[in-house]
């Protein structure tokens, strides 16, 4: 136990040092950014560290000149304020020209990595995905299959229940980030989102990926994604779209190429039959088994959406 409390300590002050940055999912206690998996979410932190070292550097040199116009020129040592005004033509310009290269430099790159975030060309697949509530709902367009993801069973059974102790809920692994249905895609793939709703504004948000995507009803949004580690990635609707809000999470599991094409044989094989994903199993999860015969919950794709 001591020692599972130090290592999230470990990881906490790690994740708190300006270079350091978790890849994966935020940790508490977390202050920097999280680098990601992806080259969206690289090229995000590398703009995050790129203008802190530049607001750092500010710092230092205005507090230091603080610091020495209060101690150098202090009342103690005889120092008389100036009463007069003198304008320096020289000064002007200087810290004039000075912020406007500074944000030059944080601009040009910035805003290359901006375009790169929205250009989904060249994608090798594409998934659309519905938000309702409180569930979400994923298609592998050209494919055939399609799969609803919502809350896991034990999160929502412990969530329900007001007498769960302390210890049930710390028992069960990732409480309120799991879910029956996880989106399971390949890695090392350039993936082509389309995002909208079929009720009330959603946002799909996964941290590692790095970036999220407002799911609204009638529009179709776009974002693309190519993830480097295989994993677990989780995330959630940022979006207030009811008193369910906080129970609609996101599961992402990220596998090799293979693996996903002999998952993706097996769920067009099944009839699009509820599966377990690749390297996990309900026990593991600790929920139950999905019901193959429960009816899907999700209302029909507006026409907006059914266009794509």
């Amino acid at each position: 136990m001591m020692q599972a409390r130090f290592s999230r300590w470990v990881v906490a002050a790690l994740a708190s040092m300006p270079l350091a940055a978790l890849a994966a999912d935020p940790v508490p206690w977390q202050l920097n950014m999280g680098r990601g998996v992806t080259a969206s979410a690289q090229n995000a932190y590398e703009a995050h560290m790129l203008a802190l070292w530049i607001c750092v550097g500010i710092g230092v040199v205005v507090f230091a000149a603080m610091a020495y116009a209060m101690f150098r020129f202090r009342h103690s040592k005889g120092a008389v304020p100036d009463t007069s005004f003198t304008h320096s033509t020289r000064l002007e310009i200087l810290w004039t020209v000075i912020p406007v290269v500074l944000l030059v430099i944080m601009a040009v790159p910035a805003t290359a990595k901006l375009i790169s975030m929205y250009d989904t060309r060249e994608s090798e697949m594409t998934i659309k995905v519905t938000g309702l509530q409180w569930m979400w709902k994923y298609e592998y367009l050209g494919e055939g299959v399609e799969i609803t993801s919502r809350l896991d069973r034990e999160s929502d059974r412990l969530r329900q229940n007001r007498n769960a102790t302390r210890a049930e809920l710390e028992a069960h692994p990732a409480y309120l980030l799991s879910v029956d249905n996880e989106l399971v895609v390949p890695t090392n793939t350039k993936i082509r989102f389309v995002i909208t709703a079929d009720d009330v504004i959603h946002s799909w948000w996964v941290p590692a990926l790095g970036w999220k995507q407002d799911a609204i009803p009638g529009i179709i949004n776009e974002g693309w994604t190519d993830i480097r580690e295989p994993g677990v990635y989780r995330g959630q609707c940022a979006e207030l779209c009811g008193k369910d809000h906080g129970f609609m999470p996101i599961v992402v599991r990220a596998v090799p190429r293979e693996e996903f094409d002999a998952w993706l044989a097996s769920k067009k094989a099944a009839g699009q039959a509820p599966a377990a994903t690749p390297g996990t199993t309900d026990d593991a999860q600790g929920t139950e088994p999905a019901d193959p015969q429960a009816p899907e919950q999700a209302a029909p794709a507006t026409d907006a959406a059914s266009a794509v």
